[in-house]
């Protein structure tokens, strides 16, 4: 007896995730195909040094980072010893993390306890954290590309906020991301797995290049749609295309076991 066809996943998250993300799509009984639409890379800028100083003298009250990338991007910029000294800082700093995956970072690290949000975004940070930030120094440690709603927000607050901007994001070119398109348009894509905004723009702009702006609209329409988070939804919303899931947890575990119930 032949072997049911599994549906086809795709899976356009960075380069350093693409072995767990295909090992969780085949747990899940998805046939991944793999195509980043964004790729990562780390920066240093002029807010980085002064950052860093403020958490080893013990003068930022609250450290935020809204991604386990933006840990390991930090942590790359120290040596062994600055490493070490900067993790023992910010045991005495009340650390903040957007959703498990950052919190599972931290906890890596060293950072026993580091404050989860309920609602897993920059408005759920502020929301938390509103009632007791007023004359405090706020730290954020995160891409270039962080919502501004997260500073204003904490601004309104009362807080003193600082941003280093310690990775950055661009959209990668090549064939396999040309091949991605191609297959969806001809139909052979179940299921689209968007984990930011960013990435759905990376898609969009694929499709473009291939003169499918629209028909690849109805290939969307066609599949299971998956976003991690509203503002990836509300992204996909401003193309044109539906939503069929987004789970209430923000990883790709629950974006995939969901996705598959819709299957």
């Amino acid at each position: 007896m032949a072997e049911e066809k599994r549906p086809v996943l795709a899976i356009m998250r960075p380069e350093s995730y693409r072995k767990i993300s295909e090992t969780l799509a085949q747990d899940y009984g998805f046939e991944p195909l793999y195509a980043p639409m964004i790729r990562l890379e780390g920066i240093k800028d002029e807010g980085f040094e002064p950052f860093i100083q403020r958490v080893l003298a013990g003068s930022s009250d609250y450290v935020v980072f809204t991604s386990a990338n933006g840990i390991s991007f930090t942590l790359d910029k120290l040596s062994e010893t600055e490493k070490k000294d900067f993790i023992t800082a910010l045991k005495k700093i009340k650390v903040i993390a957007i959703g498990p995956n950052t919190e599972k970072e931290l906890i890596k690290i060293g950072i026993d306890n580091p404050f989860l949000p309920e609602d897993y975004s920059s408005t759920g940070i502020v929301e938390a954290l509103c009632s007791e930030v007023a004359g405090k120094t706020v730290d954020l440690a995160r891409s270039s590309f962080g919502a501004k709603v997260l500073i204003e927000g904490l601004e309104k607050c009362g807080a003193t906020v600082y941003e280093t901007h310690v990775y950055t994001l661009s959209i990668p070119e090549g064939t396999i991301q040309k091949e991605l398109i191609e297959r969806a348009l001809a139909g052979e894509v179940d299921a689209f797995a968007f984990t930011s905004s960013m990435m759905v723009k990376g898609f969009m702009k694929h499709a473009k290049g291939l003169g499918a702006e629209k028909t690849i609209k109805e290939s969307l329409s066609r599949a299971v749609v998956g976003a991690i988070g509203t503002p990836t939804g509300n992204t996909l919303k401003k193309y044109g295309v539906n939503v069929d899931v987004i789970p209430e947890e923000f990883t790709f575990e629950a974006l995939i076991k969901a996705m598959k119930k819709e299957l």
